[in-house]
């Protein structure tokens, strides 16, 4: 069964990379494609930097403190993980476009429905929950004997947390990070429902995929769908070989440090 499936997902990638390098340069050459590429960069970089800022503060958190608390924070970080990501931005829609409270936010120039504040906000939503996880194996991985060291030798909290656990627990953390990434990059259902598709507005490269797969124009679509899985190999290639570093952390774990 492994044997079949692995045929099974190389075949159908190899299909749509074969179909869709020969119209690649044609299509690079495309203001529509071009302004996908441009439009996922810019957008999955500035959600993926807002995962970063809220991430790391609550993987450490619940990575050191067992409380009522960090379970409940533990329990609400899964809710997105378990819906679909379309549904997660039907609830986005809902918040933002229907309430009181979406309302006053579009009223000081907060507007998110139809518009590329929504697809940040969208692949924020989705992806932070996952980068908490991700971040939060590194910190668990590191063991807190070192950072009891680091106090006893005159660390404050904060000292021991940016000099010790921080480069520790690099490894995953950039993991998380480049992961996040490609996964914001690709991100469809969420983006579609709150930022919708319009083209050469809020069209990422999913999107650009799913605009042209609708009218017929296999080229463009094709390039778009070969652009995604270039860039969600190399991402996966980079995760791996990072993840394997942060298991030499947990060595510290069993003594040998």
């Amino acid at each position: 069964m492994g044997i079949l499936l692995v045929i099974l997902i190389t075949a159908s990638i190899s299909l749509v990379i074969i179909r869709g390098v020969p119209d690649l340069k044609t299509s690079l050459q495309s203001a529509e494609i071009i302004f996908a590429i441009k439009l996922s960069i810019y957008t999955s970089i500035i959600s993926t930097f807002l995962c970063i800022l809220m991430a790391i503060p609550i993987a450490y958190y619940l990575a050191r403190v067992k409380s009522r608390l960090s379970f409940i924070i533990n329990t609400v970080l899964d809710v997105p993980l378990a819906l679909p990501p379309i549904v997660s931005g039907v609830a986005l829609l809902l918040l933002f476009g229907t309430t009181q409270f979406g309302r006053n936010l579009a009223s000081m120039g907060l507007q998110f429905v139809f518009t590329v504040k929504g697809i940040i906000l969208a692949q924020y939503f989705v992806n932070v929950p996952y980068m908490v996880k991700v971040i939060y194996t590194a910190f668990s991985s590191v063991s807190t004997r070192m950072e009891f060291v680091a106090r006893s030798l005159g660390y404050n909290q904060l000292e021991t947390f940016v000099k010790i656990t921080l480069p520790l627990a690099k490894s995953g953390i950039m993991a998380a990070i480049i992961i996040t990434w490609a996964k914001a990059l690709g991100e469809f259902g969420a983006v579609l429902m709150l930022a919708g598709a319009t083209r050469l507005k809020t069209e990422t490269l999913p999107l650009s995929l799913y605009l042209n797969m609708s009218t017929g124009e296999l080229g463009l679509a094709m390039a778009a769908a070969t652009i995604l899985i270039v860039i969600s190999v190399a991402s996966l290639l980079v995760f791996e070989a990072l993840g394997s570093r942060t298991k030499i952390i947990d060595r510290g774990k069993d003594g040998v440090w």
